[in-house]
């Protein structure tokens, strides 16, 4: 297969939203990226619609059941910080960096969704200490590179404030723009959280927010600049996307309040889980509602009569309840045994605790119990679609694409590298492409 570029750049911005694109086009960097590419700022994304199941479907252009990632953490009943899926043996089936480094292409990927003991030549995976007994650059290191992260962290360790943004990203930037001059990869993956983190922290229109997109443009301008100075500009394919978009909420919605009140959830005297028929648990936006017991036909049906009654009130914030089966119609999981989904004000916590809806302050945000925006909601949300903008080597100059799926970028970017993904959900977006 003919190979359309010698280096592909994907720049990911978590939470980067279709409602952005006019920021982006008063910005210097995004601008100059904007002015000859390839431009959807209708992009649907997957259900649900958290990062960690979109970065798998990114790299993979598989819906969350196929791929195998369905949420962001994994089902540990009542576990105050739940174990992320952070490591690449929980996606199921081949990616986009697997395919390069097959075909003998160096690989780079830097803080990226998924990619934890992922074979990558200089890797950076996201992964956090998340035992008190865990030390966070150790952990880095044993799931990573570890002579480029030793390398990276001497040099720009200064920079970071532990896990914390705006200066995690910063350190990213300046790791990816050492990478890039150095390591010249031909695929890198780069994902950048400030955005997210200030959307959850602020709101979705928030100042806080607008300054993580000004910061975005400026971390933009060094990787670009990077690649000119580098000489690698003029053969490269520089991608920028966002993985989901968010929504404000002023409210919480606790369903494992109501399933402890209707028995269904025991806890112990410190208030932790001893036992449980049914559990959910939450994307932010919508929920997964799994039984311990699937062939509980008795548990199933009251847990059926009790969500679909929250239906019928919206102060209750259920917006609709779905089977398994019809989850993985849209691409979730199948094995949970419903699936609901939250209207727009409000958004799903796994909290055993308090009332089961409860209006959402100041001091709650503060804390970190709760946010003030969140993402996971269904992609058929009105103004939820996210934005894919390229350029470079290989893409076709100012093409406005109408429409494109999350699960299509993956394809693509084997496209261009003349790889091939295998049987995927998506599909390559080859009017973009320069393919003679």
């Amino acid at each position: 297969m003919q190979r359309l570029t010698d280096h592909l750049i994907v720049i990911s911005f978590d939470c980067l939203s279709s409602e952005d694109i006019q920021k982006l086009k008063e910005l210097p960097n995004f601008r100059d990226l904007l002015e000859h590419a390839a431009i959807c700022e209708n992009v649907e994304t997957i259900y649900p619609s958290v990062t960690y199941p979109c970065h798998a479907s990114i790299v993979t252009g598989k819906y969350p059941n196929q791929h195998g990632v369905p949420t962001n953490t994994l089902l540990q009943p009542g576990r105050e910080s739940p174990d992320w899926y952070w490591g690449r043996h929980h996606i199921q089936g081949t990616t986009l960096y697997d395919e390069a480094k097959k075909a003998d292409m160096s690989t780079a990927a830097l803080l990226w969704p998924v990619t934890a003991k992922a074979k990558i030549d200089y890797h950076m995976p996201e992964i956090f200490a998340n035992r008190p007994w865990h030390h966070q650059i150790l952990t880095s290191l044993r799931n990573g590179s570890i002579r480029y992260q030793y390398d990276m962290n001497k040099r720009f360790g200064h920079l970071r404030n532990g896990i914390l943004q705006p200066e995690l990203d910063d350190f990213v930037t300046a790791s990816a723009v050492h990478t890039i001059k150095t390591k010249k990869p031909n695929l890198m993956l780069i994902h950048l959280v400030d955005l997210d983190s200030q959307r959850h922290r602020h709101g979705f229109s928030s100042e806080e927010a607008n300054s993580a997109i000004h910061r975005h443009d400026t971390r933009l301008g060094k990787i670009l600049t990077a690649l000119k100075d580098s000489g690698l500009y003029e053969k490269s394919t520089i991608v920028a996307l966002g993985d989901h978009s968010s929504l404000n909420h002023s409210k919480v919605v606790k369903l494992n309040v109501l399933f402890k009140e209707s028995g269904l959830i025991e806890v112990n005297k410190r208030g932790r889980v001893k036992s449980w028929k049914a559990y959910c648990k939450s994307n932010d936006g919508s929920a997964y509602i799994y039984l311990k017991d699937k062939n509980d036909a008795g548990t199933r049906e009251r847990v059926r009569a009790l969500l679909h009654s929250l239906v019928m009130n919206e102060e209750n914030g259920v917006e609709f309840v779905i089977d398994g089966e019809e989850a993985g119609r849209r691409g979730a999981d199948e094995l949970a045994a419903f699936m609901v989904e939250a209207r727009r004000g409000f958004y799903f916590t796994e909290h055993l605790e308090g009332n089961s809806i409860e209006v959402i302050t100041e001091e709650d945000v503060a804390s970190g119990k709760y946010t003030f925006a969140s993402h996971g909601y269904s992609p058929t949300k009105d103004n939820y679609e996210t934005i894919f903008i390229a350029t470079g080597k290989g893409i076709k100059p100012n093409v406005e694409i109408p429409a494109m799926r999350l699960v299509d970028e993956g394809p693509t970017f084997a496209r261009l590298l003349g790889l091939d993904l295998g049987k995927t959900d998506g599909k390559v977006i080859e009017h973009v492409l320069e393919l003679e």
